[in-house]
């Protein structure tokens, strides 16, 4: 008979669930996660798989009771067990490699963060690098704090109207049920700042997202004290107008660094990703001259205190402010600034004087970074084209514009059902001689392993997994796909019958070769490229023998009709044409969708009008669930494609002229996905097993899932610039 938990032992695990419940890591724990879910089922998949919100909707004497199951409660304090360890670990990365940041940590600054769909504070992939940027800093142990907004509307839901055209809504986020807390000062009470903006002081509190091991403060003007133009200030993401989005940059950048001076933090690197916060050098430079120091001195000391990432290869998407709303913005700051005005616009003009110029944002990063990168090989290139005439004298190849190639969470990506597999095949009781080698390397932290060069070199390896193998967990994951895609599609429709639960469960066909896209519907990354061949395409889908069916999803800025155009059109072709069951469009793209997506999809395709993709991250997250990728030579893509690893559209090249590029892209697309794509999918042994498919699907993975990821990227962050001056 098993003894029950007495109160303390009840008392000690509900107090560890509630702190859990408020730290992110359980978004890429998988026990921490079936935890939440056997909590509430329901609750879990209704409430954007939250784990506040989980332990909210069940009540602490069920919650207890729950725990008085020996067999639950062990698995509970295993997580917790496992949760604590992570926390308090000491040997990490860091530690030997980066030990003088846990002193003056570096301050990583964004205007969004894309964590969790809990959590909807991110307008797309801007916010999902800087989100996962933390979780890899986090594993590492790195001294690191974020510093961003807390957008209490978030960015909007989408929804398709009877004319296939998208609207807007918004659903208020409620701190109080999100994975996030108050931050307080050592009276227990709410700590507020305050920056000047305009003629007012503003004032702002901070909510603290615990991401594993560091903290992200989002700053919010939701107070009583604040006029309720100035509350509303955080109220959306890049919501309002010009007016708006300079004063939510003041309040990033200036009130970022202030309340970072509250904390008393001295971060020895202010790392602005994108220039939204490129306003904290103003700070900075204000900072020194109250000292006493004088303005060159000021600049050079806080030229060598930051760093700046830039992500826009296009120049309209740089922001840019006229010298009137500037003045207008600033009219209690510059005095405390005490630099003149003219001074002040000429910091953000690639051509000082030039009063028909307006302040550029990025401008002003770079002039006060001790350096500055892209986020791709090529994109670096790009950037330091378009910031030539910044640096007079020099060459295009000497712009001091460097690039370190973006990369995603491993984990934070992964899907559950591919988690476990590893997991099961690095943990199994009958261990072959491969698997053994990884125990013996990294003991029961298999987490570890699956973050490791050497884990995916064993793709190669029949020995370690098998063809057949691979080929059950492709299978498993576009059935896991298709069945959400037929949820979704069911509550998407507007007027449900009982024969639309029979129709919906037909649609789509999991033998079928399975074509996602789904990112921000901007028009530079041509969401209908695909469909320009468009009776090619229709027989493609309608061969019974080696069918073709393609998934979209995706948002268009709420001002972009052309992105909404693109949707509409999409969206009229999967209804009503002769690819209708063939194409769906899922709405309400958010995270959740995308780890759907991008682990069910055996393809995913890209095919932005290069050179105009930074980078992209969609596609890296598709790897390591063995879906290949099928895309343009831009962004990341240009640098892991090696001919074997998946499919290519068109060479490294492409033409000067838009129209161009669209009908070469376009010819390209459909003679690869007809000439390599479908036939190498279909041509099957005895066995129904794609050899050469499968042999290519482990190529991808051994050369692509650890090259492209966070825990990289932020290490080559950490040598080559958070520790170097």
């Amino acid at each position: 008979m098993n003894k029950p938990l007495s109160t303390a032992e009840l008392n000690e695990i509900v107090t560890g669930l509630k702190k859990l419940s408020r730290n992110l890591w359980w978004s890429w724990n998988q026990e921490a996660q079936d935890f939440f879910h056997e909590l509430s089922p329901r609750g879990w998949q209704n409430m954007f798989h939250n784990a506040v919100a989980v332990l909210h909707e069940v009540s602490d004497q069920e919650l207890r009771a729950r725990l008085q199951d020996t067999a639950f409660a062990g698995r509970t304090r295993n997580v917790l067990q496992e949760f604590n360890a992570y926390l308090n670990e000491q040997k990490t990365w860091a530690h030997t490699h980066a030990p003088q940041l846990q002193k003056n940590p570096v301050a990583y600054f964004s205007a969004e963060f894309g964590w969790h769909e809990s959590l909807p504070i991110s307008a797309g992939g801007l916010g999902i690098l800087a989100g996962d940027h933390c979780k890899s800093a986090s594993d590492l142990g790195l001294g690191f704090v974020g510093v961003g907004l807390f957008y209490r509307e978030g960015y909007f839901q989408q929804a398709i109207d009877s004319n296939n055209w998208q609207t807007e809504y918004y659903n208020p986020v409620d701190p109080h049920n999100v994975p996030i807390e108050p931050l307080l000062d050592a009276d227990g009470d709410r700590l507020v700042c305050q920056v000047e903006i305009g003629m007012n002081a503003v004032a702002f509190q901070v909510w603290r997202v615990n991401v594993g091991r560091i903290s992200v403060y989002l700053l919010d003007t939701n107070l009583p004290e604040n006029e309720q133009h100035f509350r509303d200030l955080t109220t959306r993401v890049y919501g309002g107008d010009s007016t708006t989005r300079i004063m939510q940059e003041m309040l990033l950048g200036i009130g970022g660094v202030r309340l970072l001076r509250r904390l008393g933090l001295e971060p020895s690197t202010f790392h602005m990703n994108e220039g939204h916060a490129a306003f904290l050098t103003l700070e900075l430079i204000r900072e020194k001259i109250a000292a006493g120091k004088k303005a060159a001195e000021a600049y050079a000391e806080t030229k060598q205190e930051c760093l700046f990432t830039t992500h826009t290869p296009v120049e309209a998407g740089h922001d840019r402010f006229t010298p009137e709303l500037l003045n207008y913005a600033f009219q209690r700051f510059l005095p405390q600034l005490t630099i003149p005005f003219e001074d002040v616009l000429n910091l953000g003009r690639v051509h000082p004087g030039d009063s028909h110029e307006p302040f550029c944002m990025t401008v002003l990063a770079l002039k006060f970074s001790r350096a500055a990168n892209a986020v791709s090989e090529l994109h670096g290139q790009v950037s330091r084209h378009m910031w030539q005439a910044l640096y007079p004298g020099k060459t295009v190849d000497q712009v001091p514009i460097g690039h370190i190639t973006n990369g995603i969470h491993l984990l934070g990506w992964m899907k559950g059902s591919v988690r476990q597999f590893w997991r099961k095949k690095l943990t199994e009781s009958d261990a072959t001689q491969e698997t053994q080698f990884f125990r013996d390397k990294f003991g029961s932290d298999w987490s570890s392993a699956i973050n490791h060069a050497d884990f995916w070199q064993k793709m190669t390896d029949p020995q370690f997994v098998s063809d057949e193998e691979l080929w059950a967990l492709r299978y498993q994951l576009r059935r896991e796909l298709i069945e959400f895609a037929r949820r979704r599609l069911l509550l998407q429709s507007q007027r449900v019958t009982q024969g639309d639960f029979i129709r919906f469960d037909h649609l789509l066909n999991p033998d079928a070769l399975t074509i996602g896209f789904a990112r921000r519907f901007a028009t530079y990354k041509r969401a209908p490229l695909i469909f320009q061949q468009f009776d090619n395409i229709v027989k493609l889908v309608r061969d019974k023998q080696r069918p073709v069916q393609f998934i979209f999803a995706g948002k268009a800025h709420p001002r972009d009709d052309d992105g909404k155009r693109f949707i509409q059109q999409i969206i009229h072709l999967s209804k009503h044409s002769e690819l209708a069951g063939h194409l769906v469009f899922l709405e309400n793209y958010d995270i959740h969708v995308a780890r759907q997506m991008v682990s069910g999809c055996d393809i995913w395709l890209n095919n932005p009008r290069r050179p105009l993709e930074a980078s992209g991250t969609s596609g890296m997250k598709a790897s390591c669930h063995g879906c290949m990728d099928f895309s343009i030579l831009d962004g990341w893509w240009r640098e892991g494609y090696n001919g074997e690893n998946g499919f290519a559209i068109g060479p490294d090249a492409h033409p000067d002229n838009v129209e161009e590029q669209d009908r070469v892209d376009s010819a390209n697309l459909y003679r690869t996905l007809t000439e390599q794509v479908v036939p190498m999918f279909y041509n099957r042994d005895a066995n129904g097993i794609p050899r050469e498919w499968i042999k290519r699907m482990r190529h991808a993975m051994s050369t692509l899932v650890s090259q492209f990821t966070t825990d990289r990227m932020v290490k080559e962050y950490a040598h080559k610039y958070y520790l170097l001056k």
